[in-house]
């Protein structure tokens, strides 16, 4: 089956994309769609009079989406594949440190992800510190995964294989280590230029699921990748991988972005998960200027490579 490497430019703009997306939302997260301002005014500065979330948190910085997702790209590139204790280590000093965290402050962490730290410093395996009833299916391992598409040199199976792994650290019911899966690859197939990525990599799937019948159930039952593209912005796995790719018809990445926020709900993480395509597809140039040159932590971004001269022009 097939493997990608991406190019040095597509690894930076998903990145860029990514946080840029959640840098975005933030300032809307819990808000109804109807508490939002105009889709027009959307923006990572809100309009003035809007009573923002976070507003001890200055504009321009990334959430626990963002510095999650740097936390699995500095374990990919340090170790030069997916190793479960690094990454669990890491996760571990960004929520005691606030490793990879604009100015070292960690201001959200979900549920889920909190009670699976917790039971890493308890001694549970990195297997079995996700939990795993169907009413654990929240969207922290689905919002963090695209370092792992964009790094992985395997081939479709092998991505697969360790975008379940990495989910159960913190999330570990089949329906978010297949909605995982199917980002990977939805991400592999933008990378590699098909005009419908999402259906190639929904075929995919299926045909490495044919030997898991509980994975292809989830797939086939619960996310229905087959139907059309809707959601509603919330914090369930499912409704947040739709709600980015309903996000993802939209023409630009500026587009792409406000739609997801439009939604409600779960803004930084919808944008977040419709930032990474939106960044690969669109590329440097596509990001609004304006964007780039107010996202915070660009320090951070330095010092990992994944800002060039030209990525905030």
């Amino acid at each position: 089956m097939n493997t990608h490497r991406a190019s040095t430019e597509q690894i930076r703009d998903g990145m860029l994309g990514l946080l840029i997306g959640d840098a975005c939302g933030v300032p809307y997260e819990f808000r109804r769609p109807e508490e939002l301002p105009p889709f027009e005014e959307l923006d990572m500065f809100p309009p003035k009079g809007f009573l923002r979330s976070y507003s001890h948190v200055p504009l321009g910085t990334w959430s626990d989406d963002g510095a999650q997702a740097l936390c699995l790209y500095t374990s990919l590139v340090s170790c030069g594949h997916y190793h479960p204790h690094d990454f669990a280590s890491r996760l571990l000093r960004w929520h005691d440190e606030g490793y990879m965290a604009v100015d070292n402050y960690v201001f959200d962490i979900g549920n889920q992800t909190s009670v699976s730290i917790s039971r890493l410093k308890k001694g549970m395996t990195t297997s079995n510190s996700g939990m795993r009833g169907e009413r654990n299916n929240g969207n922290g391992s689905l919002m963090r995964c695209l370092p792992l598409a964009l790094l992985h040199n395997g081939n479709d199976i092998a991505l697969v294989v360790d975008a379940h792994r990495q989910s159960r650290l913190t999330h570990g019911h089949t329906r978010s280590q297949v909605c995982c899966a199917l980002y990977c690859l939805w991400v592999r197939r933008e990378l590699q230029g098909y005009d419908d990525a999402w259906s190639e990599a929904t075929a995919t799937l299926k045909e490495i699921y044919q030997f898991d019948p509980q994975s292809l159930r989830e797939l086939k039952e619960q996310i229905q990748p087959d139907r059309e593209p809707c959601g509603t912005g919330t914090g369930y796995v499912v409704d947040s991988l739709h709600s980015a790719r309903r996000a993802c018809l939209e023409k630009d990445f500026e587009s792409i972005i406000k739609r997801a926020i439009s939604f409600g709900n779960d803004t930084d993480t919808t944008a977040a998960i419709a930032g990474g395509i939106a960044g690969i597809r669109h590329g440097n140039t596509g990001i609004p200027k304006i964007w780039k040159s107010k996202l915070r932590g660009l320090e951070i971004l330095e010092q990992l490579s994944l800002l060039s001269d030209s990525s905030i022009r």
